[in-house]
Order: C-alpha cells, then sequence, then structure tokens
C-alpha cells in the first residue's frame, strides 16, 4: 500500500471539513441563531450616530453548537423607531477580520431589529415582520436576506444585572444585496415609480398593498431602496414592515398623506401599468396563495394564537379581492396612481 495515501486521505477529509465547515453562512440557515449582548442603551442613544459607532461585542452559537465572541460596533439607525421605542433598531458593524472563516462570513454589516417594546407580547410584532420579509421572498427575487435571533440581553443601564430574552432579526446590508445582483444602491436620487422596471414594481405594489402598507416612497426612497441592474433598469428593494396593517403594533400610525383612518385599512399607492401584466402579476400571487399560508404556518409557534388567525384573516382578505374580477378592478386597477 502507498504510504502517502492515508496521509492524503487525512488532507482531503480535512479540506472537506473545512470546506463544509464555511459553507454555512449566516443567511443559509432558518434556525432560530442564539446570540448575546451587552450593552448600554442609554449609551447607545447619546453617544452614536449615522457615523458613529460604539465598541461592544456579540457572542452566538456556531453550527457546531460552540460559543464564539465577535468584536462589533453598534449605532442607532431608523427614524420612528429610534425616537420611540425602547429598544432601537441597530446598526451592526464587525471589526475588520472579525467576519472571516466564520458564520457572519461576507456579513460584516447588519441591521438589527429589537422589538419596540420590553412589554410581554412585544416578540410577537417582530415575528410578524419578520414574516413579512419572508412573504415577499415569496413574489419577488428582489429582497433581502433576513434571519430571526434569540437575544440573551443584558442592558448595563439595569442596575440589577438581569438579562432579557428577546427575539429579534438580522437584515443583509444594502451592498450585499446589490452584489449579489451586480447591481448598486443608488442613493440621494429621487426616482419616480413610473421609472422602475414594470414587473418588478407590480409585484412590489401588490404585495404592499397585501400587508396593508401605506408607509412607503419610491421617489423619497422612504422604506424602498432603489437597486439598479444596468443602464435601464432600476427596481425596488422594500423593507420596514412594521407600520402595517399586517403586523399592526400598538404604536402603528397612518401618514396624513394617505386618505386612511387605520394602517389595517388598505389602499393601493402602485402606479398604474399595462393592464395584462397587472392580470399576470395577480395570477402569480393567487398561485401562490397556499405558499404564503405556509410560511405563515412554519412561524405560528412563535405568535401567540390569536394573533395567527388575525393574520390569516388579514391574507384572506387581500386574496379575495384578487378572486374577485369586480372588486380588483375597484381596489387596483381603478385606484392605481397616474402622477406623483
Amino acid at each position: 500500500m502507498n504510504k502517502f495515501l492515508p496521509c492524503l486521505c487525512t488532507i482531503v477529509f480535512l479540506s472537506f471539513s473545512v470546506f463544509a465547515q464555511q459553507e454555512e453562512l449566516l443567511f443559509d440557515s432558518e434556525e432560530i441563531l442564539e446570540i448575546n449582548m451587552k450593552f448600554s442603551i442609554k449609551k447607545l442613544r447619546a453617544e452614536t450616530n449615522d457615523s458613529t459607532f460604539m465598541d461592544s461585542f456579540l457572542v452566538y452559537k456556531n453550527p457546531e453548537g460552540k460559543l464564539d465572541t465577535l468584536d462589533v460596533g453598534l449605532r442607532v439607525r431608523g427614524n420612528f423607531r429610534k425616537e420611540n421605542c425602547y429598544y432601537p433598531p441597530i446598526r451592526l458593524r464587525l471589526k475588520k477580520k472579525e467576519g472571516k472563516g466564520n458564520l457572519f462570513d461576507g456579513s460584516r454589516n447588519l441591521k438589527m431589529v429589537f422589538p419596540c417594546s420590553n412589554n410581554k407580547n412585544a416578540d410577537s410584532y417582530v415575528v410578524k415582520e419578520f414574516l413579512c420579509y419572508q412573504l415577499y421572498e415569496e413574489v419577488s427575487k428582489y429582497t433581502f436576506n433576513t434571519r430571526l435571533i434569540q437575544i440573551t440581553f443584558e442592558n448595563e443601564d439595569d442596575k440589577k444585572g438581569e438579562s432579557e430574552q428577546l427575539l429579534g432579526f438580522l437584515i443583509e446590508d444594502d451592498d450585499k444585496v446589490a452584489d449579489r445582483f451586480d447591481g448598486e444602491i443608488l442613493e440621494n436620487i429621487k426616482i419616480a415609480g413610473t421609472f422602475l422596471e414594470d414587473s418588478a414594481a407590480v409585484r412590489h405594489d401588490l404585495f404592499q398593498y397585501m400587508i396593508g402598507n401605506t408607509d412607503w416612497s419610491s421617489l423619497y426612497q422612504h422604506n424602498v431602496k432603489i437597486l439598479k441592474l444596468d443602464n435601464k433598469t432600476v427596481v425596488p428593494l422594500a423593507y420596514d414592515f412594521d407600520m402595517t396593517g399586517m403586523v399592526s403594533p400598538p404604536y402603528a400610525q397612518v401618514s396624513n398623506l394617505v386618505d386612511i383612518e387605520s394602517v389595517s385599512e388598505r389602499l393601493y399607492r402602485g402606479y398604474c401599468r399595462d393592464e395584462q401584466l397587472m392580470n399576470a402579476i395577480r395570477s402569480e400571487f393567487l398561485m401562490k396563495e397556499s405558499i404564503m399560508y405556509a410560511e405563515l404556518e412554519d412561524l405560528k409557534h412563535l405568535v401567540p394564537e390569536r394573533e395567527v388567525k388575525y393574520m390569516a384573516n388579514y391574507m384572506k382578505g387581500f386574496f379575495d379581492i384578487l378572486q374577485d374580477d369586480k372588486r380588483f378592478e375597484f381596489n387596483i386597477l381603478s385606484a392605481c396612481r397616474t402622477t406623483n
């Protein structure tokens, strides 16, 4: 027997093991990622801004079940939730070389969504918002990757030093989405909704109508990023789904720019497109109806039963409209916008 064969086999095995270990990255798994964090919320609010991070750390359970620690920078982000929530939304940035050869490889910059409040049922609203991201993936390929996290959090402002168990989720960085499509995120440029690629725009607009979201604007890039695919094609990237009828958190508010009284009321805010195209996208949604309900079923163990029933009924209201020609004509085709 060749004396080098055992060595060769060992090298091949080790190489395969390393490859397999590195193969699973942050957004490859649908399992809830367990993490530990400890920082001062007061300090986070007072000492960070769009360009200033504070030093902290993140402990996570890797795919092998072992705990790893990463040095990270944290800062506040967002608008409404930053000012009104007990736990502000966070921008997380791994220190250089921290996200190499581990679960976070390629995900150095991330958004982190916490519950808004520290009330008993606050976690359920985070899960419902996460569900919206999952539903959007079923109807559009231009989406942000997300992953649920179970956070053991210790607020350094708490003199008792007690930790809390929270549910949240991580959102992929804008530039990573652009990289996946060899595209570019357009910043600080006003692009009218009529210039968006037709099919992607209708899928986006119908989805926003499905979840009861009017808190967005492609022109002002409010809760919508614009992804440039080539010199002639730009598509919408939707995010931030808390102010929706689907999630319906206690703090939800309706903009005075739209003619509805509650976030649970639906209003189609998309632009008018070719009717044949709109009916084709309508058919796409109808074909995905059972898949949408299956996504809800997958998360029902994390949400109170009454909320599961509410979301199922809310989605049913949308599909009832799509299945009825007259209601689709009235609520969508005749309600679409022709001007900014």
